[in-house]
């Protein structure tokens, strides 16, 4: 590959305009740190929380590219590093996203690890150590992480189980970040920056969810994420009823219990009826 090739590719992952993101603590020092050592990072927070949107954002406050992989339980470690592919000529090598990030030094972010299988994931042990190396067995290849790469990965504390877990011999190769939901004057802020509607609305929004979330365990087990108030504050700003853009994005998704559902509409008729 040409180092015009790298130069495009390169350009390809960066990421053109800032992402919003509201800062609720010190987080963005604190990983503008650790990106400084080249610290693989473990972020933990519920679904919706602003996970995803905070790598983005630091990818784009560094200046780096943002390699993005959404794991599943059937990814395969050849997935991550790469394969060989058959076309008219032949056999070629085709590099996975992880390759393709430790060999360009890009952020590679594997968001929800833990969705992977834990025989997969074993492959990103060597770039998480002092070796910062990524053995290609069936290349017979040692690729060698280009100084600015970094590992982020991200998981929901919430569903891990036996089964869906990071073994010890993982999680202890990362630093950790806890996200929650912001405060509750922060998320009318998101709400409303992101959906466009006004603060009141963004307001009645946020006030059913912490309602919702206080049912996490007893009938629920996720409460309303930020995200999901973000989507009814952008249809009830194109005009859809807010009874009707709150049971579409902040009822129906997290529940199929009539009585569960009962208790969210009411909470929702109570700030919109």
């Amino acid at each position: 590959m040409s180092i015009t090739e790298n130069i495009v590719d390169i350009e390809q992952y960066k990421i053109a305009s800032e992402p919003y993101f509201e800062p609720v603590a010190n987080e963005v020092e604190l990983y503008e740190s650790a990106y400084s050592v080249r610290m693989p990072l473990m972020i933990k927070g519920p679904t919706g929380c602003g996970k995803s949107r905070f790598v983005e954002h630091m990818a784009w406050k560094l200046g780096k590219p943002l390699i993005t992989v959404a794991c599943n339980e059937d990814m395969t470690a050849s997935d991550l590093v790469g394969r060989f592919l058959l076309d008219k000529d032949g056999t070629k090598w085709q590099d996975g996203p992880l390759t393709t990030a430790a060999r360009m030094g890009a952020i590679c972010y594997l968001d929800e690890v833990v969705e992977a299988r834990q025989d997969t994931t074993v492959v990103i042990h060597p770039l998480t150590d002092h070796r910062r190396t990524l053995p290609l067995d069936k290349r017979g290849e040692l690729v060698e992480a280009h100084p600015d790469f970094q590992l982020v990965i991200s998981y929901n504390p919430g569903y891990q189980s036996l089964m869906k877990d990071l073994k010890q011999s993982t999680k202890q190769r990362f630093g950790a970040m806890n996200f929650d939901y912001p405060e509750e004057k922060t998320e009318i802020s998101i709400v409303s920056k992101e959906s466009g509607v006004d603060a009141k609305t963004a307001e009645k929004l946020v006030h059913i969810a912490h309602r919702a979330r206080n049912l996490k365990g007893h009938g629920l087990d996720e409460g309303i994420s930020t995200r999901l108030l973000v989507y009814a504050g952008q249809l009830i700003g194109k005009g859809v009823d807010p009874l009707a853009a709150c049971t579409m994005t902040m009822v129906d998704p997290l529940t199929d219990d009539p009585d569960m559902i009962d208790t969210l509409n009411a909470a929702v008729e109570t700030f919109f009826a």
